[in-house]
C-alpha cells in the first residue's frame, strides 16, 4: 500500500497544499484514500471538513503525538500531512510506515539551505532503501533565476525534481471549497495538470 509521507521541518513551504492536492489525485483514480495529518494545526483535517459530499470521497485519519499506527484497514492509498519541525524520533516513526517521501521546497536561499539537514537525516535512515524521495518546487515561476538556483541544488543532491506547482490563485480558491485540481472540469486547470502529471507518474510508479 502506497504511503505517501508530505515533509518538511520548515513551516510555510505548501505542505498541506501538497498533500491535499495529491489525496485529491488518488481519489480521482478510484482509490480508497485516507489524509492523515499528524499537524497540530489540523489543515487538512479542516480541508475535509469543507470537502463538498459530491467529490470523490477520501477518509481523514487524525493521529496522536504517541505515534504512528499502520493505517486502518479498507484502506489502498494513504497521504500524511506533516508538521513543521520534524525529526529525531517523531520522524523515524512516521518513516516506519513510508513508502514515499515529498519534500515541497521553495525556490529561496533561505528554502534550500534549512531544508538540506532534513534531507541528509532522510538519507542516514535506516530504512531509506524502504522509500522513495521526490521533491516538488512550489510557487516556482521556472522563468526565474530562483528556479535555477533550485534546480542547481537539487540536481548536486542526485534527488528528482518531480514537478514544480506555480503560485496560482486557483489552488487558494480550491482549497477553500474542499477540491483540488483534480475535483475540477480539466479544461479550467489544463497549465496545472501539465505542471502535475510528472509528479502523479512518480507517484503512480
Amino acid at each position: 500500500m502506497p504511503v505517501v509521507v508530505v515533509a518538511n521541518p520548515k513551516g510555510g513551504v505548501g505542505k498541506s497544499t501538497l498533500s491535499t492536492q495529491i489525496a485529491g489525485y488518488f481519489a480521482s483514480q478510484g482509490h480508497a484514500v485516507m489524509l492523515g495529518d499528524a499537524d497540530r494545526q489540523q489543515s487538512s483535517q479542516l480541508w475535509l471538513s469543507l470537502r463538498p459530499a459530491a467529490a470523490k470521497p477520501i477518509a481523514g485519519w487524525a493521529l496522536s503525538d504517541d505515534g504512528v499506527a499502520k493505517p486502518p484497514k479498507g484502506t489502498s492509498h494513504v497521504v500524511l500531512d506533516t508538521p513543521a519541525g520534524l525529526h529525531g524520533k517523531r520522524l523515524k516513526e512516521i518513516l516506519k510506515i513510508a513508502t514515499h517521501v515529498v519534500v515541497p521546497l521553495q525556490p529561496s536561499i533561505f528554502d534550500i539551505f534549512a531544508t538540506k539537514p532534513f534531507l541528509d537525516e532522510l538519507a542516514a535512515s535506516s530504512r531509506a532503501d524502504k522509500f522513495k524521495v521526490g521533491i516538488v518546487g512550489m510557487r516556482v515561476d521556472e522563468r526565474t533565476l530562483a528556479a535555477e538556483q533550485l534546480q542547481h541544488f537539487v540536481t548536486g543532491l542526485g534527488l528528482p525534481v518531480l514537478g514544480s506547482v506555480r503560485d496560482t490563485q486557483n489552488y487558494i480558491q480550491t482549497t477553500a471549497r474542499g477540491l483540488t485540481r483534480f475535483d475540477v472540469a480539466p479544461g479550467k486547470v489544463e497549465r496545472d495538470l501539465q505542471q502535475w502529471q510528472p509528479i502523479c507518474d512518480w507517484l503512480s510508479n
